[in-house]
């Protein structure tokens, strides 16, 4: 057989006879064949390692500086239009000039009389610098183990440098607490690395300290008044034992708690000082101090209901020999005898430590006692809690300020009984007032609002007021603790006049930093503050 080509079909034909079917297929292995590629060795062949790099480059740093220099100025050239245009004389057309004013004439003089005469501008004086208007937290002060009792602060006081602030712990509301622990603690406010939490000094004190007063001059000693009658003085550069004077329980003692105390000069001794104390046993009393650390009393008065003068009607007071319990007390400045004392029957009075006149059946003390009111001045709504007298004002009016549960805050003049200014700063209770000693126009007052006489619940405010700004509202209230508990006491700073130190229930101590709005007093500030005397007087 083999293969034709066929022209017409275009294809390859077998002719011939045909081989068998087996014949033509078997079964067979054929061996492996490899083939290697000769195009991949043939390119490995033609190709070379080789690094490609631009030839080293030169450098080289020239300083250039040009060798001379020239201002020269460019302005444009000024048009001669302008310059005409700017040195063309204005037209003005004076007889109707001259005929307007002819006609405003009288009322401009009726009204520059008018303005002359006004008083609308009296004390105002331009001020041309920027005012600080904000009131600043600078500390908070506590002593944590005090917080843990529950205990108040219920007095602050700086002492002579104005550095050191001091405050006592007690009690405020109500309870016999004269046999609980408490404390009186310092910090220096100078000092470097200040804890707020950590007093530089913690003195135990058996007994509630009720009020406490730095000396005057010697910035460690510091005086308290505690909640069993007895008065104890500290020297706080002593650690071991700060004690050096105490008044000991004696006959001569207070009954009641004292709450306020002050130091008075020695007028045989200089160098020396006396102690004054307060009290709701109606006793004034003042101490002198013995070598052996006894406080010894040097003279007493006695407030007695029936000694009291009858200008007003005093319907609180039972008449008769009862004592009239003594809150608050403040001196005159300008005349040493003289002082004002607030009362338990809401009453603030006048009182003289000249006075001669015995009190009424007041048996058992070692010297005699006085009876100093002289003037009884028209009420509160409630008691007394505190009095301010002004550094201020002359002798002319003798201005002071009373507050009390009522929540006003009473301006007085020592000639009259009635109040040049009665101002109602809200429902809360009033318990301390004091004036500014650099404003002669602001006064704080520390507030709470009773709710309750069971619990206690107060809102404590620091109120701020400036006569110069309102004589109806405060210029600033200051939220002193976060919750609803009172602020009891205050203290301007007399030596750093822009802080105040405030006192409160929850046991802390805050000293605020006061604006230069309340710091800086006007050149005509002292005049307007005897002009509103005066208007309110007349």
């Amino acid at each position: 057989a083999r293969f034709h080509g066929n022209p017409r079909s275009g294809r390859w034909e077998l002719v011939g006879p045909r081989p068998p079917l087996a014949a033509m297929f078997a079964d067979g292995t054929a061996p492996g064949a490899d083939v290697q590629s000769l195009w991949r060795s043939a390119r490995s062949a033609r190709c070379e390692a080789k690094s490609c790099q631009t030839g080293r480059i030169s450098t080289a740093e020239t300083a250039v500086q040009s060798h001379t220099s020239r201002d020269a100025g460019v302005q444009t050239d000024q048009s001669k239009d302008a310059v005409q245009d700017f040195q063309q004389e204005v037209q003005v057309d004076y007889t109707s000039l001259l005929s307007f004013l002819q006609r405003v004439e009288d009322a401009v003089i009726k009204e520059l009389n008018k303005n002359w005469k006004s008083r609308a501008f009296d004390g105002f004086e331009v001020n041309w610098t920027d005012q600080n208007e904000t009131v600043l937290c600078l500390h908070t002060l506590s002593y944590p183990e005090a917080q843990d009792q529950n205990l108040q602060v219920t007095s602050v006081s700086w002492n002579a440098t104005g550095s050191v602030v001091a405050c006592s712990y007690g009690r405020l509301d109500g309870g016999d607490w004269s046999t609980e622990k408490s404390y009186v603690c310092t910090w220096n406010l100078d000092r470097r690395g200040l804890n707020p939490q950590r007093p530089d000094l913690v003195v135990d004190v058996p007994s509630s300290v009720m009020c406490l007063a730095f000396h005057p001059s010697q910035p460690s000693l510091i005086a308290g008044g505690l909640f069993g009658g007895e008065l104890v003085v500290w020297d706080t550069s002593r650690t071991e034992d700060p004690v050096i004077w105490r008044t000991g329980m004696t006959d001569d003692t207070h009954t009641d708690p004292v709450y306020q105390v002050n130091w008075l000069p020695d007028a045989k001794h200089r160098n020396r000082a006396r102690l004054l104390s307060v009290s709701t046993d109606g006793k004034i009393l003042v101490w002198r101090e013995e070598r052996d650390g006894r406080l010894a009393l040097a003279e007493g008065f006695a407030m007695v209901a029936q000694q009291i003068p009858r200008s007003t009607q005093l319907k609180k007071f039972a008449w008769g020999e009862a004592a009239v319990g003594v809150t608050s007390l403040s001196f005159s400045h300008f005349d040493p005898r003289v002082f004002v004392v607030g009362v338990e029957g809401g009453y603030s009075l006048k009182c003289s430590t000249a006075a001669e006149t015995l009190a009424l059946h007041r048996a058992g003390s070692s010297v005699p006692l006085r009876a100093p009111a002289e003037l009884a001045f028209s009420p509160h709504g409630g008691p007394v809690y505190s009095v301010s007298c002004s550094p201020f004002h002359r002798q002319v009016l003798n201005l002071f300020l009373s507050c009390g549960t009522d929540g006003q805050v009473h301006l007085h003049s020592m000639l009259q009984t009635q109040p040049l200014v009665s101002l109602q700063l809200s429902k809360k209770y009033l318990f301390c007032v004091r004036w500014s000693p650099v404003r002669p126009l602001v006064f704080a007052a520390a507030s709470g609002e009773g709710n309750c006489n069971k619990c206690f619940c107060f809102v404590g405010d620091v109120h701020l007021f400036d006569f110069g700004k309102s004589s109806q509202k405060p210029a600033v209230s200051i939220k002193q603790a976060a919750g609803e508990r009172p602020v009891y006491c205050l203290e301007f700073n007399i030596k750093q006049t822009q802080l105040l130190a405030a006192g409160d229930a929850t046991g802390t101590v805050k000293v605020w930093q006061l604006s230069s709005d309340f710091t800086e007093q006007g050149p005509r500030e002292m005049t307007r503050l005897e002009q509103l005397a005066s208007e309110i007087t007349d």
